[in-house]
C-alpha cells in the first residue's frame, strides 16, 4: 500500500518552509508548486515538483549513506529553517551533481547512466580499490526492476496475469469485490512501537491510510486521479505532499492492486523476464509501463500464481526512485485472496503495514478520498 512520510533522510540540497505552501491549495487541479517555491536556497534542483525533490533527498540518502544531520548543520535536527544554512558539504554536492550531469552529457547522449550511486554505493567517500570478498564470495542479487524485454522461452504476459487472477478467486468473484474497509498496525523502520491504522478502498484504485501516531494522524489518500500525503508537522518540513508525475502513477498502481480484476489495464507494454529467486522463492517477474513512463516489475510466486514483490522506480535529476513493495499472508476476503501483510520500501524508509480486520463492500462515502485537510 502507501507510505507514510517520515524525516527524511540526508538532504543535501538545502531548504526550508515557506509561509505560502503552509496556506494550502484549493483542489486537485490547482498548480503543483516546485521546489524553488515552497523551499528556500535551492540552487540546483529547479524546476521540479517538492515531492520529486524530497524523493531526491532520499536518493543522496541512500547513495551515500548519510541522513539529515550528516549533511546539514547539527541544529537542523529539531528546527527546519536550519536546513538552509550552508556548509562545505553540501557545496561539494552541488559541483557533483554539476559534474555527473556533463558526464552524461558528454558520454552518453544525456541519458542517466552515471549517478551518486555509480561510486558511491552507500558510502560517503568512494571506494577506489576492488574488493576481494566481492570478487571471490557470493555476489549480491540483481534487483528485479532493473527493465528488460520479453524472455524467450517464457510464457505471455496474459499467461502469467490470468494465472494470477485464478489464484486470487477468479474474475467474477474478484469483480464482485468493489470496496473494503479495514483496521490493523503500522510500523516505520524506526518506530519503538507499532500505530493503529485504517484503510478505506474503493474501486478500481481509489485508496485512503490513515495512520493514528502519537504525535498525530499521518494521512495518504489516492482519489482516482490524484494522490497526497499529510503527517503531522514534527514529521515532516511540509504540511501537504502532492503526489505527481510518474511517482503518481505508482501510487494509483499500488491501490489498483488490491483490485486486480483490470490488471491487465493497469499498465502497458507488457513484459516476461526469466525467472527469479526471491527468499529462496522462485518468482516470475511481469513488468509493464505505466502512462507517464514509469517501469514497474510484478513478481509472482512460481508456484501459487500469487503476487509476493511489486517494484517501481520513477525518474528523478540524480538517478531513480525506487519503491518495492512485499505482499505475504494472503486471506480470504468474501473469496477473494488479499495479503493481509505488506512491507513498503524506498531509498530513506521501510514501513510495515498489518490488517487484522476487513469488511468488504461497504458503502464508501466520496469525502473519504478528499485531499486531506479540505471539506466537501
Amino acid at each position: 500500500m502507501t507510505r507514510v512520510v517520515k524525516t527524511l533522510g540526508a538532504t543535501i540540497i538545502v531548504w526550508t518552509v515557506s509561509v505560502a505552501w503552509a496556506g494550502g491549495q484549493a483542489g486537485s487541479a490547482q498548480k503543483v508548486p516546485m521546489a524553488e517555491e515552497v523551499f528556500k536556497n535551492v540552487q540546483v534542483l529547479k524546476g521540479i515538483p517538492v515531492d520529486q525533490f524530497m524523493g531526491t533527498m532520499g536518493f543522496f540518502s541512500a547513495s551515500l549513506g548519510l541522513n539529515c544531520t550528516d549533511c546539514h548543520v547539527d541544529e537542523s535536527g529539531g528546527n527546519w529553517a536550519k536546513y538552509a544554512d550552508d556548509n562545505a558539504l553540501k557545496r561539494t554536492a552541488r559541483r557533483m551533481m554539476t559534474m555527473v550531469s556533463g558526464l552524461n552529457a558528454a558520454n552518453f547522449g544525456g541519458r542517466q547512466v552515471v549517478t551518486c550511486n555509480t561510486c558511491h554505493r552507500g558510502t560517503r567517500r568512494p571506494n577506489v580499490m576492488p574488493s576481494l570478498a566481492l570478487l571471490y564470495g557470493t555476489p549480491p542479487p540483481d534487483e528485479p526492476g532493473e527493465p528488460f524485454t520479453q524472455a524467450p522461452g517464457q510464457p505471455s504476459a496474459d499467461q502469467v496475469l490470468d494465472k494470477y487472477v485464478r489464484a486470487l478467486g477468479g474474475p467474477q468473484r474478484l469483480a464482485a469485490l468493489t470496496s473494503f474497509s479495514a483496521k490493523g498496525t503500522y510500523k516505520g523502520f524506526d518506530d519503538a512501537d507499532t500505530s493503529v491504522m485504517e484503510i478505506v478502498a474503493k474501486a478500481p484504485g481509489l485508496r485512503t491510510t490513515i495512520v493514528h501516531t502519537l504525535s498525530g494522524d499521518s494521512i495518504s489518500t489516492f482519489d482516482g486521479r490524484a494522490g497526497w500525503i499529510a503527517a503531522p508537522e514534527t514529521e515532516k518540513p511540509v504540511p501537504l505532499l502532492a503526489v505527481t508525475g510518474q511517482e503518481l502513477d505508482g501510487l494509483k498502481l499500488e491501490a489498483e492492486l488490491f483490485f486486480p480484476a483490470r490488471i491487465k489495464q493497469a499498465l502497458g507494454k507488457w513484459r516476461v523476464g526469466a525467472r527469479l529467486t526471491i527468499d529462496d522463492r522462485e518468482v516470475q517477474p511481469v513488468q509493464g509501463t505505466t502512462a507517464g513512463g514509469a517501469t514497474a516489475t510484478l513478481c509472482f510466486d512460481a508456484e501459487s500464481g500469487l503476487l509476493v514483490r511489486l517494484v517501481r522506480f520513477s525518474e528523478s535529476p540524480v538517478g531513480r526512485i525506487v519503491t518495492q513493495v512485499d505482499y505475504s499472508d494472503y486471506r480470504d476476503v468474501a473469496g477473494v485472496k488479499m495479503p493481509f501483510h505488506w512491507i513498503v520500501s524506498w531509498l530513506d524508509g521501510r514501513s510495515v503495514f498489518e490488517l487484522t480486520d476487513v469488511t468488504s463492500n461497504v458503502p464508501v462515502d466520496a469525502a473519504k478520498f478528499a485531499r486531506p485537510g479540505v471539506k466537501q
